[in-house]
């Protein structure tokens, strides 16, 4: 070998080692990033014997990194869902504390009784009294409550729809300057953990698939179908609701036009994600707890209806009251009746009623009484809606629920029905979870730094770069003896 050849082996050495060290040392830089993937030096001896390096790689597994994204989109879903039925478990609370819907039935059950035991007695009267406007005091807190996480949820798809479209522009920018990096050779590593990491964040707001093209082209889709991204970045879209009621229908979700989200999305609606967890509460399970409690309301204006004793006229309104201008009994499901539900003014003292018409009826008029005589003794019609309280009634099917139940039986499924939902709600995701957590780890070790094994690679690199540079210190030594005898 020549002099200048192996001047040129040890200089080319030199270079292509500097390039190592300086991808290594960048490695274990990133290292406590957890969107860093290991990057590696390709390098190559060429024909003359010199190193080079041909590229900067990273460390990559296309397979686990979708399935991490599935996994992120699915507890994503479970997430939200379980946070909105948590705070709905709110109107049931503990079932010690006697405030849930059952509990308040329950308390109203024995009032009546003890008063049925009793009925001259005024203080008994009044204990009725206050466990129904307890009871449908509940019954209006519920109904606050539902509608608020309903809105609560709706805040958060708004709040959501702006993080997608600005991750979509984070996204086209960095999809050009990948394509453009590529094409012309240059290092893109760095900026292909960025585009991951945008794709992770996104897989948060909904599912998506992913498509990978020429010179790292990516393309993405809604794990629906629907294009988020080709070549620029597609409008998504939502029109907030500002207030919610009973009965409101909150808006869909819109990619590039094509409603994606709410009961509208029946061509391509998303499959995971946040967006899929609030939309399922705010749409599907916020709505039937919110018919469970319409249809506990009716029952309860049921059971206390008066009956004409003629005849002539129709059921109306006893202890329960839902309409100061209409006291006819809902005929079926009315949207919202559990936030209109409210004790009768015409037996609160308070409101300058009058106790006895509990016992004797005659809410709506003399052609309502029950106790003609007006004894003070007179318990029948106590004992008359104590009964009816324990009487199966029909109920809606759109409560999910048993068509046919007492007004306990009904409070008590319905509580058991939401119990359900979170409990499932849990289980998936903690089972997503866990699934994410193994499925990051797996990748973690596939592609991310290992600092032990980085300074031990940099170790070795130092003593190739001691080699080299001695080489070079040997060669110029032998030209220097070369030149000292030629002159």
């Amino acid at each position: 070998m020549s002099l200048t050849v192996a001047m040129n082996t040890a200089r080319s050495s030199l270079l292509a080692t500097s390039s190592q060290i300086a991808v290594s040392g960048k490695n274990v830089a990133g290292a406590s990033d957890p969107t860093y993937s290991r990057k590696v030096a390709v390098t190559t001896t060429m024909a003359d014997g010199s190193a080079r390096v041909l590229s900067i790689t990273r460390a990559t597994d296309v397979a686990v990194f979708f399935r991490m994204l599935e996994s992120t989109s699915a507890a994503a879903s479970q997430d939200a869902l379980l946070t909105g039925l948590d705070r709905l478990q709110e109107t049931i609370g503990d079932t010690e504390d006697g405030q849930s819907p059952a509990a308040l039935i329950g308390s109203l059950d024995s009032a009546l009784q003890q008063y049925a035991n009793a009925p001259d007695d005024a203080a008994l009267a009044q204990a009725v009294v206050t466990a129904a406007d307890d009871l449908a005091s509940a019954l209006n807190d519920a109904t606050a409550t539902v509608q608020q996480v309903r809105a609560d949820a709706d805040d958060e798809i708004a709040a959501s729809v702006t993080r997608v479209n600005d991750l979509l522009t984070q996204f086209e920018s960095l999809n050009k300057r990948i394509v453009a990096g590529t094409a012309t050779g240059a290092d893109v590593t760095s900026l292909l953990d960025s585009r991951d990491a945008i794709l992770a964040d996104l897989s948060v707001e909904m599912g998506i698939e992913v498509q990978t093209r020429d010179n790292n082209d990516m393309a993405i889709y809604t794990d629906s179908g629907v294009t988020l991204f080709d070549k620029s970045a597609r409008s998504v879209t939502f029109a907030p609701t500002t207030a919610y009621a009973a009965g409101t229908v909150g808006k869909a979700v819109f990619v590039d036009g094509v409603p994606v989200t709410s009961p509208s999305a029946t061509t391509m609606p998303l499959q995971s994600g946040k967006l899929v967890g609030l939309t399922t509460l705010r749409d599907d399970v916020a709505i039937t707890y919110q018919t469970q409690l319409d249809e506990i309301a009716r029952g309860l204006i049921s059971a206390f209806a008066e009956v004409d004793s003629t005849g002539v006229d129709v059921d109306r309104a006893g202890l329960f009251s839902w309409d100061a201008t209409d006291s006819t009994i809902p005929a079926g499901v009315t949207t919202g009746l559990a936030g209109l539900i409210s004790v009768n003014a015409a037996v609160d003292p308070e409101q300058g009623g009058t106790l006895t018409l509990i016992r004797d009826g005659g809410v709506n008029g003399a052609d309502y009484s029950y106790n003609a005589s007006g004894a003070a003794s007179f318990a029948d019609r106590l004992q008359d809606v104590v009964t009816a309280m324990g009487t199966a009634q029909t109920f809606s099917g759109s409560t999910g629920l048993s068509t046919s139940l007492s007004l306990m039986g009904l409070a008590t499924a319905s509580a058991g029905w939401l119990e359900g939902k979170r409990a499932g709600a849990t289980s998936e995701l903690d089972y997503q979870q866990t699934v994410l957590d193994r499925t990051s780890e797996v990748l973690s070790n596939a592609t991310g730094v290992n600092t032990d094994d980085e300074y031990a690679l940099q170790l070795q690199l130092e003593r190739t770069y001691q080699a080299s540079a001695k080489l070079i210190g040997i060669v110029d030594d032998l030209y220097q003896t070369l030149f000292a005898a030629v002159g």
